[in-house]
């Protein structure tokens, strides 16, 4: 009987034991929810992204993690559905996650009304909503080095560029062809703006997800023969963007796609046909060259464990997914350079991290990013941090640079910021933050 109890006692204290090492190994781990899709219409745009963001997350590994903190991670099917991208969210936050990234306009303004009371941040690398540029209004939304403002503005200055100057565009007609969503519709205020501005007439064509169909909004360009056609799209609506554009006549170079229609799988199965078409940038291009894809394919892809298919490593949305879990690695690392190195940071850590980004040239440059984008800076009051793009063109083969650094114009971006947040802040009965709250 006593031996019993004693083998019974002795199984409850290792049963302890365990339980205290197992919680304490998965404490030692910063969790990075990975909202994906896979699946789908939108999957040929969808999966280098994600190949790119997961095989980062193991480069930090492979390098020894954040001061010796090891990512996990897991990955969760949205099939770039709103409702799924909630549930999804809602069941991976309870393991800790230091920040999430949507990839979705749509499921981003849908969790920016949980990530307060959750305090999680919600990171939009180049999506999202363009006013939560203001962090006084949007403490918890980060659309950091890019938002859909700043798209749309580099492509009418390249635009006002190849006319010759801003006052060459007065009279001409720009028409936005645009997915019938929030995504599709963030660039229309900015362009409406520019279009008093510069005296431009700005023709808008819906088309319906996914965007397989839209020989209605083609035969609308070809009556209405707009000057260029702004496409912003995702996924199989840009290659029939443009397979449209050549059945009608439209030259390509008169096209320029926001920086999620501007990658290898929108023209690749055009090829030739979609020589001369443009797309804004997002600072990147594809960078097959650069020190992290160099190190990628060293120390995660030569081992056996990369993502997706070699052959993709460096292409344009395989680096944006990277360049996306850079940038939210980065705010874990700035928050534990404040809160603790070594340590497991919570969302609401993270949180301060991401807004006291400092990513100069050279620190971008030891974590393998020279020559793929500049300097990014956050702070309070500046969520974004960054807001230079440049262009890139289609030769039939490969997509080249064709412009100089753009920086967006503030003194138009800005005022259109303030104004919108200033109205999300009423609407919701918020107070904005002021500079002495930014320093609590």
């Amino acid at each position: 009987m006593k031996l019993s109890k004693l083998v019974i006692a002795t199984a409850i204290l290792a049963a302890a034991a365990s339980v205290t090492t197992s919680a304490f190994a998965q404490a030692k781990e910063q969790f990075i929810p990975v909202l994906s899709y896979r699946t789908g219409p939108f999957a040929p745009n969808g999966v280098p992204w994600a190949n790119g963001y997961v095989d980062y997350l193991k480069l930090v590994n492979a390098r020894g993690g954040l001061n010796g903190v090891k990512l996990s991670f897991e990955e969760c099917e949205t099939g770039y559905d709103t409702a799924r991208s909630v549930e999804c969210y809602e069941r991976l936050k309870s393991k800790g996650a230091s920040f999430v990234q949507p990839l979705s306009t749509g499921a981003t303004f849908a969790l920016t009304e949980k990530a307060p009371a959750d305090k999680i941040p919600v990171v939009t690398i180049g999506y999202g909503r363009s006013e939560s540029a203001d962090g006084t209004v949007f403490k918890w939304n980060f659309p950091i080095a890019g938002t859909y403002w700043v798209a749309a503005d580099a492509i009418l200055q390249a635009i006002a560029k190849k006319e010759g100057g801003w006052d060459k565009l007065k009279g001409k007609k720009i028409a936005l062809v645009y997915h019938d969503s929030p995504f599709g519709k963030e660039p229309i205020p900015l362009l409406q703006e520019r279009a008093k501005m510069q005296g431009f007439d700005l023709q808008l064509l819906p088309v319906t997800s996914p965007g397989v169909e839209q020989k209605a909004t083609w035969l609308q360009i070809r009556q209405s023969r707009p000057d260029y056609v702004a496409l912003w799209g995702w996924g199989v609506m840009n290659s029939t963007a443009i397979k449209e554009a050549q059945a009608t006549g439209y030259p390509r170079e008169k096209m320029y796609g926001v920086w999620w229609a501007g990658a290898e799988p929108d023209v690749k199965d055009v090829a030739e046909g979609a020589k001369g078409y443009n797309a804004v940038t997002m600072q990147h291009g594809a960078e097959p060259q650069s020190k992290v894809v160099q190190d990628i394919l060293a120390q995660v892809h030569a081992k056996g464990q990369g993502t997706g298919p070699k052959g993709e490593v460096g292409q344009v949305l395989y680096m944006r997914g990277a360049m996306s879990a850079m940038l939210g690695v980065e705010g874990i690392r700035a928050a534990q350079d404040r809160f603790g190195k070594g340590k497991v940071m919570t969302g609401e850590q993270v949180r301060w991290g991401l807004e006291n980004l400092n990513l100069t040239q050279p620190k971008l440059d030891a974590l393998g990013f020279a020559g793929v984008m500049r300097p990014v800076s956050t702070s309070c009051a500046d969520h974004m941090g960054a807001n230079w793009a440049r262009i890139h063109t289609w030769d039939g083969k490969q997509w080249k640079f064709s412009s100089d650094w753009l920086q967006a114009d503030e003194q138009v971006i800005k005022p259109l910021v303030k104004a919108t947040a200033a109205k999300y802040a009423a609407e919701k009965k918020l107070t904005p933050r002021t500079p002495a709250d930014c320093q609590s």
